[in-house]
């Protein structure tokens, strides 16, 4: 077979479906009843799959592996069983059990979606494609997940290692995100005729362990005869992307107030990066940013000790953007009132905080603290 680019992918759209791939979906399916991976969200054979650990795995793996995924998942279904109890909980509970995760909109919508599901469907999730998108925080490829996985379904889902599998299976040659479109009408030629969910299940994991970005173990892919990078040599340059383009750096300070056990902290605004975790005060993030200008928007409060700023800087990424911070502390005295907007929280239970990554990073750096997590 030879590398397909959209236009003859298209023209040989009507040839997918015959004899020559007939084989494929079968084949997918026997190996994945001999492989499939243990997962906390996945139904064991015989077994009726939640749509709610579907759709609250779905969210939390976007972007985010699955062995960081695996102990958030089980604190959260261990605090929140079903989809009404977490439609009842509120959503600053929600940030602070989901904080470190990343990404921390998919919290926010993961909340909404919650209470959309049980005060607007009466607790059980749409069944169908289009109900589910709907739902807050559900775009199309969620939307397919949870209706091929959780309902059978008929669709696939394509994330990123059902991507790298049709990729290399048919040589793609179009970049990524450009190819998406084609890729998504290649994966749906390896649905079965029934068992969808495990179908597109059998792709992911075929993607995780052995179809895998960098050396595939393609001696014990099922397709290992029927692939045309393989046949080429070629496996390792798919999936074609376009060069990422870096964001630019941008720099800020971070203000460490401590009064006796006590930090001084704000949640920021619900809109936007971050929205509605739980930071120290700072001064805004912008390219180009030099400290004097950064350190004119420290908190005022009255018999506060001078700023020390700390040896180093604190880096973190976001999706967009590169971050440095320079962290400054200063010591309140014992009753020093919070300013508007602020508020005082011990030490101790700062765990119980819906902090993000780089708010932690900031405070190990400030208190010498050994818990900061990985850049």
């Amino acid at each position: 077979m030879e590398s397909m680019s959209r236009k003859s992918a298209l023209k040989a759209k009507p040839e997918l479906g015959q004899a020559e791939t007939s084989s494929r979906p079968i084949a997918l399916l026997q190996w994945y009843d001999r492989h499939r991976r243990r997962l906390p969200w996945r139904a064991m054979p015989g077994e009726t799959p939640d749509p709610y650990r579907v759709w609250l795995s779905e969210i939390m793996l976007q972007q985010t592996t699955v062995k960081a995924v695996v102990p958030y998942f089980e604190k959260f279904v261990a605090r929140w069983p079903d989809v009404t109890a977490l439609g009842n909980a509120s959503q600053d509970d929600v940030l602070r059990m989901w904080a470190g995760l990343g990404y921390y909109s998919r919290a926010r919508n993961l909340y909404a979606c919650a209470v959309a599901v049980t005060r607007e469907h009466g607790g059980v999730f749409p069944d169908t494609e289009e109900g589910l998108r709907a739902l807050p925080g559900i775009g199309p490829y969620t939307a397919a997940a949870i209706a091929a996985i959780a309902f059978d379904r008929h669709t696939m889902p394509v994330d990123g290692n059902i991507e790298r599998v049709v990729s290399r299976l048919f040589a793609v040659e179009e970049e990524l995100p450009q190819a998406k479109p084609l890729i998504q009408q290649l994966a749906a030629t390896l649905l079965a005729n029934s068992r969808a969910g495990d179908s597109a299940q059998a792709l992911m994991d075929l993607g995780a362990s052995i179809c895998t970005p960098k050396k595939p173990a393609c001696a014990l892919c099922p397709f290992t005869e029927d692939c045309t990078a393989r046949a080429q040599g070629t496996q390792d340059t798919f999936p074609r992307k376009a060069p990422k383009k870096s964001g630019t750096l941008r720099r800020g300070a971070a203000f460490v107030v401590i009064r006796g056990d006590e930090l001084l902290v704000r949640s920021r605004p619900e809109k936007g990066l971050l929205g509605g975790m739980t930071e120290v005060p700072g001064s805004d993030w912008l390219a180009g940013h030099d400290d004097a200008t950064a350190k004119q928007q420290a908190p005022e409060l009255k018999g506060l000790s001078r700023w020390q700023r700390q040896v180093g800087v604190v880096t973190h990424v976001f999706t967009h953007f590169p971050l440095e911070l320079v962290v400054y502390t200063a010591k309140a005295e014992a009753r020093t009132r919070a300013p508007a907007g602020m508020r005082w929280v011990p030490i101790a239970t700062l765990a119980d905080e819906a902090l993000p990554n780089v708010m932690r990073k900031v405070i190990a750096h400030a208190l010498d603290l050994s818990t900061a997590p990985p850049s």
